[in-house]
């Protein structure tokens, strides 16, 4: 099962950090130290728009904010320690009707606020699935929460030091008001809103060395089982990429919906209980920066600093080969070695496919983004 590169864009001067693909219009932002962002089309595979003149050092990451109708919201988050909010309007056309939506408009993009207090760089930002907080974490050690109560008005509502070292990467359950961390402390936290306080919940310590990134399951992916508790992959500079399934407890605290009631009980246990159900076939010599998990397929793929891409696919099959303790197993279905050249890979994504050769709505493909400033993008045939 190879992977195919579709295109390329030469976007940045300068590295790029991060990406991420626009949650229901064909685009793209990317994340670079050249102190700026570009927004992609993953239809024609062309730069549409630059985002600068807002952050004074690198723009380390960026994210899309979800459910926004009539406007595209990104969050940034940059080395000169402040996230950044920009706005711009869209058209409603083909934004979850399928319909046609015009990328080639070149709206303005405004810089609508800048937010404030880390004392460090920041290392990434990540709005919750109802888009009603958004998460930023830092070299200082610290993961911040703010709540967006109107348009361009932020309230920071918890700054949680659980972590002893530089924060990494920080990311949202897909339904409930639960926030995973991961730091050079080689720890992941998970953390929730309970009463008026947010609280450390979970400490996961089974990596030994750096972890770079964390991703929660999907509730759309093909082998995502409701019977089963939620689950989250993470990956590390020990090599190794990590599932992570939570015991007992089901979630509380939907975002943006009347589901689940908090506990009026003060005092009321938070603690939750996750364990390392599988680790993924090694494929990788270098530390692994990140990791994606497709809300189609259920495949996971993941790169790293020996500028590989790897895709993993599960297996629920009882005959296969699964370590201890493990409830299914995985194996790998693609690799390409050189992705970027001779050049590091920091981050990779799945993406619904948007171009002229898209085989179906349910087909996606893969985008990474490296130390050359390139945009890659690749379909798995």
């Amino acid at each position: 099962m190879p992977l195919q590169k579709l295109a390329s864009i030469a976007a940045h001067t300068d590295r790029i950090w991060e990406i991420s693909p626009h949650p229901t219009l064909p685009l793209l932002a990317t994340a670079s130290s050249d102190r700026c962002s570009r927004i992609l089309s993953l239809r024609s595979f062309t730069s549409l728009s630059t985002i600068d003149g807002g952050h004074k050092r690198s723009i380390r990451s960026v994210a899309w904010k979800p459910n926004s109708r009539g406007e595209s919201v990104l969050a940034t988050g940059s080395f000169d320690s402040t996230a950044g909010i920009w706005r711009r309007y869209e058209d409603d056309a083909g934004m979850t009707t399928g319909g046609e939506y015009n990328d080639e408009e070149d709206e303005e993009w405004r810089f609508a606020v800048i937010l404030d207090g880390h004392e460090s760089e920041i290392k990434s930002v990540a709005w919750s699935s109802g888009g009603s907080f958004l998460a930023t974490c830092s070299r200082d050690k610290s993961v911040w929460v703010w709540e967006e109560l109107d348009d361009d008005n932020f309230e920071t509502v918890a700054v949680l030091m659980e972590h002893t070292q530089d924060v990494k990467c920080v990311a949202w359950h897909p339904e409930e008001v639960l926030l995973a961390s991961a730091s050079y402390d080689d720890t992941i936290r998970l953390y929730r809103e309970d009463l008026d306080d947010w609280v450390c919940c979970t400490r996961l310590s089974e990596h030994e060395s750096t972890v770079w990134c964390v991703v929660f399951e999907p509730l759309t992916a093909l082998n995502y089982d409701e019977k089963r508790n939620s689950r989250l992959v993470s990956c590390s500079g020990d090599k190794t990429v990590r599932i992570w399934t939570r015991v007992g407890q089901k979630g509380v605290g939907n975002d943006g919906s009347s589901g689940a009631l908090p506990s009026i009980l003060r005092g009321a246990p938070v603690e939750e209980e996750w364990v390392c159900s599988a680790v993924l076939p090694k494929a990788h010599s270098r530390s692994i920066y990140s990791v994606s998990w497709s809300p189609r397929t259920g495949r996971i793929v993941s790169c790293g600093g020996d500028g590989k891409i790897v895709v993993y696919e599960e297996s629920t099959d009882l005959s296969g080969e699964k370590e201890d303790g493990q409830e299914s197993s995985w194996k790998v279905v693609a690799e390409m070695d050189g992705a970027h050249g001779v050049y590091e890979v920091n981050c990779v994504s799945w993406s619904a496919r948007y171009d002229k050769d898209k085989r179906g709505d349910d087909d996606e493909i893969i985008i990474s983004a490296g130390d050359d400033g390139e945009v890659n993008f690749w379909v798995l045939e």
